[in-house]
């Protein structure tokens, strides 16, 4: 049976150690990272972008959140109030290596678990790096958890949301987990993937 799911990509930081620059925008293998967020959440029942709107996501959901730039936790509220599949991918905006078959993974270790006894439903999976640590942008959750977590929740970081989940934590090749930070990230994705049209966006 398919899992249905949804996907909530965050899409509105202020790339600081970018100077500034549209980082979902920035090209990697010739396309806006963000674009191949997305593909690989094709799967989605609906695609929820927390961010300004742009070309080239024709299915996608646009939501901004309250103030803009205020944060992931005031972004992840916006997109989740669009959220209604009973899953949900959170992801970055800004992971060139990830790809449909990492979200299938991160959905597999989760939605064909039954709670034995008294224990509860898993709450969720995510990705966890080279060096084991979890990345809370890179993974799937039940999203009747999630949102009643995050009506509880008074802090600003997704590791104090979502840590106190549990959520299993996979380790998979071809580092789907990696983001791009800084110009050297995004360096080092090109040389990985390089592009035809792939060059550092304006300020």
């Amino acid at each position: 049976m398919t899992t249905r799911y949804d996907a909530c990509v965050l899409a509105g930081g202020l790339a600081r150690r970018l100077g500034g620059r549209d980082k979902p925008g920035m090209r990697v293998s010739g396309r806006p990272l963000v674009e191949s967020v997305a593909a690989a959440v094709a799967g989605a029942d609906r695609l929820v972008i927390v961010g300004p709107s742009r070309p080239g996501l024709p299915r996608a959901l646009f939501r901004r959140e309250d103030p803009p730039g205020g944060g992931p936790i005031p972004a992840l509220r916006a997109g989740m109030a669009e959220v209604t599949a009973p899953w949900v991918a959170l992801l970055a905006a800004d992971l060139p290596f990830l790809e449909a078959g990492h979200v299938a993974a991160l959905l597999e270790a989760v939605s064909g678990e039954e709670p034995a006894g008294d224990r509860e439903p898993p709450a969720g999976a995510v990705l966890a790096d080279d060096d084991g640590r979890e990345q809370w942008l890179a993974g799937v959750w039940r999203t009747e958890g999630l949102k009643g977590a995050l009506a509880r929740y008074e802090g600003r970081s997704l590791h104090g949301l979502l840590a106190p989940l549990s959520p299993a934590v996979l380790r998979l090749t071809g580092r789907p987990w990696f983001d791009c930070d800084t110009m050297d990230d995004l360096r080092r994705a090109r040389e990985a993937r390089p592009g035809p049209d792939d060059g550092d966006a304006a300020p």
